[in-house]
């Protein structure tokens, strides 16, 4: 019997991306201000054999765009990571450091955007443009079956890269939403043939978790759920 083939690796943007136009010009301006950061598009970081993959908004100018690893050197990472490594997603100790060799072991985290955009706030257009390496990354998740959207942007990104209709799939922290393959025979803008399941929550941005909008228990228990659905060393749970 030949081999499988292999699954293919997702396309990621140029160092210097010139697709959108502002970010790429704001990028500039911070490798002057700022030449030891990344100051660039962020890669995703974790396995691509991954079953959960962690959507986020864009970069933040002082985290990802700053280490080059998502969520890493600002608020958001301090409640996304523990939370992961209490689930048993990542292995090691978050520092906020992309050397603090901390481990994805059954998941991936990206950004809809991946380019750190002004007052953190991605244009409609800049999300339209960067969403084919989304399209991309999805498609290269041959084992992928929960995505966790971190905020309504991130959640309609999800929606769009999978050719769904927002309107089928409001945004409401702890949503679950099915997200079931196109029928025989219909076109679908879609990287994957197979079910997914999407879940939403809350940004765990630090203007959140200081309005009290999302707490560390409320997040918690959405990746507890995820688990639930994600045994380890197993298939998705069924309900």
């Amino acid at each position: 019997m030949p081999p499988a083939p292999a699954a293919p690796m997702p396309v990621v943007p140029d160092p210097d991306c010139p697709l959108c136009p502002r970010l790429a010009a704001w990028r500039a301006e911070r490798r002057v201000s700022e030449p030891g950061w990344h100051n660039g598009p962020v890669p995703a970081f974790g396995p691509l054999s991954a079953r959960l993959l962690v959507v986020g908004l864009a970069p933040g100018l002082r985290g990802a765009n700053r280490t080059g690893r998502p969520f890493t050197g600002d608020y958001a990472g301090d409640l996304l990571y523990p939370t992961l490594i209490d689930h048993g997603f990542v292995r090691g100790r978050f520092d906020r450091r992309p050397d603090d060799g901390l481990e994805p072991i059954d998941c991936r985290i990206t950004n809809a955007v991946r380019c750190v955009p002004p007052e953190n706030k991605p244009t409609p257009a800049e999300a339209n443009t960067c969403r084919p390496f989304l399209v991309s990354e999805i498609g290269a998740m041959t084992g992928l079956q929960v995505i966790l959207a971190l905020g309504r942007i991130a959640h309609d990104a999800v929606l769009r890269t999978l050719g769904r209709r927002l309107a089928d799939h409001p945004f409401s922290h702890g949503a679950w939403h099915a997200l079931e393959p196109a029928s025989p025979g219909k076109k679908a803008a879609s990287p994957v043939t197979r079910p997914l399941l999407l879940a939403d929550s809350f940004h765990c941005s630090r203007y959140n978790v200081n309005t009290g909008r999302l707490t560390t228990e409320m997040f918690d228990a959405i990746v507890a759920d995820i688990r639930r659905r994600l045994p380890e060393g197993g298939n998705i749970a069924q309900e």
